[in-house]
């Protein structure tokens, strides 16, 4: 630790700090996140996956890592961007300090520096490319090595975190059978269906729609992940064929976009995303606001869907700015939502949209 690191965002602004887990060099897309607790879950969100992560937490590693709060295997995020990184922790519990954590998973980190202006920034300027390194401060040479990472837009993601092959998880006596298309799916949406007495079998992403059925399910799930939603021409097509069979279909963040893609509503990139546990939901239909979290840098298309009232039906605006956040198939039992009803930590308010999974495969 304590070594000089330089942090460059792709416009060219430069941050100094200090580096801490492993010294070295990482790129990624700059992005940050608002909430003051649950920085291991966050770290080890798929959804993450190649992104550089700022935190707007002053103090980040002051509770130590526990194994049982991984979200995934390992950390996802490229880099992590910090004021004050703690490697003294208070948590009697807790495995590992915040330094051997980063040291164990061989990833690098600037603190040290102020994340304040490194958030109004991006908040300003929108996401963008960045370079974080201990071992090269010459700036000209960062800059040539940050031109040849690309842009978030366009990239496919998912098959880098997805599971190489299916596993199940099920209680005893389970009631139904939810076939899981991981596209970076986190450990807590699948506990989340177990502990509603669901067998659940997590699929690769690129499984066909006939494997998907082999298992015969009484309910399909599109789960979360990162990259560009456009570009899985191949989840598309499957998630196409699946809708047909009118099995019930809920999806969440990466699987809401895709659910929006596979029937003909365009996804965008964001300007800057939304990633916190804090984002103030209004559930139009019942008309009450919830508190949810949030990670996804795209967003669902608001001017194809009121295009689109006769068939979609919009269930759920972010009061922060009116975009979408949920979706249901009026002509099928499918639906999806933007955020994370099973966040840990973070706001329980949404959790009840498992149980509407649950209530509509009943009814199927």
């Amino acid at each position: 630790m304590d070594q000089p690191a330089i942090l460059l965002l792709e416009d060219g602004t430069v941050f100094t700090g200090k580096t801490a887990g492993k010294p070295g060099t990482t790129t990624g897309e700059i992005c940050f996140t608002t909430g003051m607790t649950g920085y291991q879950e966050v770290f080890t969100d798929p959804s993450f996956y190649g992104q550089i992560l700022v935190t707007t937490n002053v103090h980040i590693g002051n509770y130590g890592t526990m194994k049982d709060e991984n979200e995934s295997g390992h950390v996802q995020i490229s880099g992590l961007v910090c004021k004050d990184f703690t490697d003294h922790f208070s948590r009697i519990k807790a495995d590992d300090s915040i330094q051997d954590y980063f040291l164990n998973e061989e990833r690098t980190c600037i603190y040290g520096v102020d994340t304040r202006a490194i958030v109004r920034h991006i908040r300003d300027k929108g996401a963008m490319n960045a370079i974080i390194s201990s071992e090269i401060l010459d700036i000209s040479t960062l800059k040539k090595k940050l031109e040849e990472v690309p842009s978030m837009a366009g990239l496919e993601l998912a098959s880098k975190v997805t599971t190489s092959e299916p596993y199940e998880k099920t209680p005893d006596n389970p009631d139904f059978k939810v076939a899981a298309l991981d596209f970076g799916i986190k450990q807590n949406i699948v506990d989340c269906f177990v502990e509603r007495n669901c067998h659940v079998k997590v699929f690769p992403a690129d499984t066909s729609s006939e494997d998907i059925l082999a298992f015969n399910p009484d309910g399909i799930f599109l789960s979360n992940g990162p990259g560009d939603p456009s570009a899985m021409t191949y989840a598309i097509k499957t998630i196409k064929q699946l809708i047909e069979t009118n099995i019930p279909m809920f999806g969440i963040c990466l699987g809401h976009q895709l659910l929006a893609l596979s029937v003909d509503v365009p996804t965008y990139k964001m300007h800057h995303g939304h990633r916190g546990i804090n984002h103030p939901v209004k559930n139009i239909v019942s008309g009450g606001c919830e508190i949810t979290t949030q990670n996804h840098g795209f967003g669902v298309s608001p001017e194809h869907l009121k295009k689109r009232t006769a068939d979609i039906e919009i269930t759920h605006v972010n009061l922060n700015d009116e975009t979408i956040e949920g979706i249901r198939l009026k002509s099928r039992p499918a639906f999806s939502v933007q955020f994370h009803p099973e966040a840990s930590p973070g706001p329980h308010d949404s959790r009840y949209l498992f149980d509407d999974f649950i209530e509509l495969m009943k009814k199927n």
